[in-house]
């Protein structure tokens, strides 16, 4: 098993389709480490205090996506935790797999 704080980068898969989009280890202009989309930059995944890792919308800073069974309580807070996510965009929501790469 991979060591959580040595993953820097992972694959978000979307179930419907098999999309994949890739996030890589990355600091953003605040000082604040997380995971910045590979053909996006700028859509994050970061840790916060409260809500644990969360994919952010850049638009406004809000929550776009979250791990689905994973209490932030019981996430690591050096990378997202493996398994299912779940997003909302606009009116449709996804089911992905992060998976570490």
């Amino acid at each position: 098993m991979t060591e959580s704080h040595a993953i820097h980068s992972f694959e978000l898969r979307r179930h419907i389709d098999d999309l994949v989009y890739i996030f890589e280890r990355a600091t953003d202009v605040t000082g604040q480490s997380g995971f910045q989309r590979q053909d996006r930059p700028d859509l994050w995944i970061t840790y916060r205090r409260d809500w644990g890792w969360v994919a952010i919308q850049p638009d406004d800073g809000g929550i776009a996506g979250r791990p689905w069974s994973v209490l932030p309580a019981d996430q690591p807070t050096s990378c997202p935790p493996e398994g299912l996510w779940v997003s909302r965009k606009g009116n449709k929501s996804y089911v992905y797999s992060l998976v570490y790469i």
